[in-house]
C-alpha cells in the first residue's frame, strides 16, 4: 500500500486521507524520481553528426560509448537493408566498436542464440576481428567458437526462424551455443569490454573523428 501510495504521489495523485509517509515510502519515490531524470537525461542527450578530436577529449569516459554509437548511426543512417554494407564501409575501430558493442548486448539479453536469431548475427565475424582489435583476446576467441558452432548447426537452428516467439523459445532447447553465455558472462571478470573499447577511442580519435 505504501508503495501504491508513492507512486501515486510521483505522478501527482493523491489520496484524501494519505497516511504518513515512511522511510520506504521516501526511499521509492526517490528511486522513482532518479529514473525518470536517467530517462529524460538518456532523451535528451545531444547527437553529433560529426566528430572532432576537441569534442571527443570533452566527452566523459561514461558518455563516450554512447556518443560513438550515435554518431556511427548518424553516419549509416535507417538503410537497414543495406546496414552490413554501410557499416563495412566505415573505419577499424568504428567497426570494431559497432560490432562488438551490438554483440554484447544481445548475448547480455539472450545469449548467442538471441545474437544469432536476430539481424545482429550479420556482425558475427566482424565482431570476432573487433574484439581482437580492441584487446579482448578471450572475447575473440570465445566468438570464434561460436561462430564455429553456429556455422555446424545453423541449417536446424534456422528451422526455427519463422517469426514466432513460440519458435524463438524452442531454439533454446539443446542448443549447444547455450553453453557459452556462462563463458562470456565470467570473461568479464578478465576483460572489461567497456574500458578496453574506451581505450582504444582514446588512443585512436583518429578512426572516429570527421577531420
Amino acid at each position: 500500500m505504501m508503495l501504491l501510495t508513492s507512486i501515486l504521489n510521483f505522478f501527482g495523485c493523491k489520496g484524501k486521507n494519505e497516511p504518513e509517509k515512511t522511510k520506504e515510502d521516501a526511499e521509492f519515490q526517490q528511486f522513482l524520481e532518479r529514473s525518470k531524470n536517467s530517462i529524460d537525461e538518456f532523451n535528451n542527450r545531444k547527437i553529433y553528426k560529426e566528430l572532432t578530436p576537441e569534442i571527443l577529449d570533452s566527452i566523459p569516459d561514461d558518455k563516450l560509448e554512447q556518443t560513438i554509437f550515435d554518431n556511427i548511426y548518424e553516419i549509416i543512417g535507417d538503410d537497414y537493408q543495406n546496414e552490413l554494407n554501410n557499416v563495412k564501409k566505415l573505419s577499424k575501430g568504428q567497426q570494431a566498436f559497432f560490432s562488438t558493442w551490438i554483440i554484447e548486448g544481445e548475448v547480455n539479453n539472450g545469449g548467442f542464440n538471441q545474437f544469432y536469431f536476430n539481424s545482429s548475427g550479420q556482425y558475427a565475424e566482424m565482431a570476432e576481428v573487433g574484439f581482437m582489435t580492441i584487446g579482448a583476446e578471450k572475447f575473440s576467441e570465445l566468438t570464434k567458437r561460436a561462430n564455429k558452432i553456429y556455422s555446424e548447426n545453423k541449417e536446424r537452428l534456422e528451422e526455427f526462424d519463422d517469426g514466432t516467439m513460440e519458435s524463438f523459445s524452442e531454439s533454446y532447447k539443446d542448443n549447444p551455443l547455450n553453453d557459452l553465455d556462462t563463458e562470456f558472462y565470467n570473461l568479464y571478470d578478465s576483460e572489461k569490454i567497456g574500458e578496453l573499447r574506451i581505450k582504444y577511442i582514446r588512443e585512436n580519435k583518429n578512426e572516429f573523428t570527421t577531420e
